[in-house]
């Protein structure tokens, strides 16, 4: 799988409020990358933990569930994009099914 944003969300892990999920987010990237999926039961029976909340959203849990990932899967194309990621605490705050990527400046 191709991984869109993935140096944002290599460059969130190096945000000291995120160094924690550092090695974890490089694991997840690690094994997405060698990965294919053709839809949403593949990914399932590799990350049982994952929650499937559409044909295309899921939510990843890293480092034992102190983090959340948010990505949005073509799964014709091989292509996860970063949607979203933060703390657990930070997860309960916002719509996992309609956060949108957005760019800070």
């Amino acid at each position: 799988m191709r991984i869109v944003k993935e140096k944002t969300l290599s460059d969130y892990c190096k945000q000291s409020k995120n160094q924690q999920a550092e090695e974890s987010v490089k694991a997840w990237i690690y094994e997405v990358r060698f990965s294919i999926w053709n839809n949403a039961n593949e990914l399932k029976s590799k990350y049982g933990n994952a929650s499937i909340l559409s044909s295309k959203r899921v939510v990843f849990n890293i480092k034992g569930n102190d983090y959340r990932l948010i990505v949005d899967i073509e799964y014709k194309l091989k292509i996860v994009f970063i949607v979203w990621f933060g703390k657990h605490n930070e997860y309960d705050k916002i719509n996992a099914k309609t956060v949108r990527y957005e760019t800070s400046n």
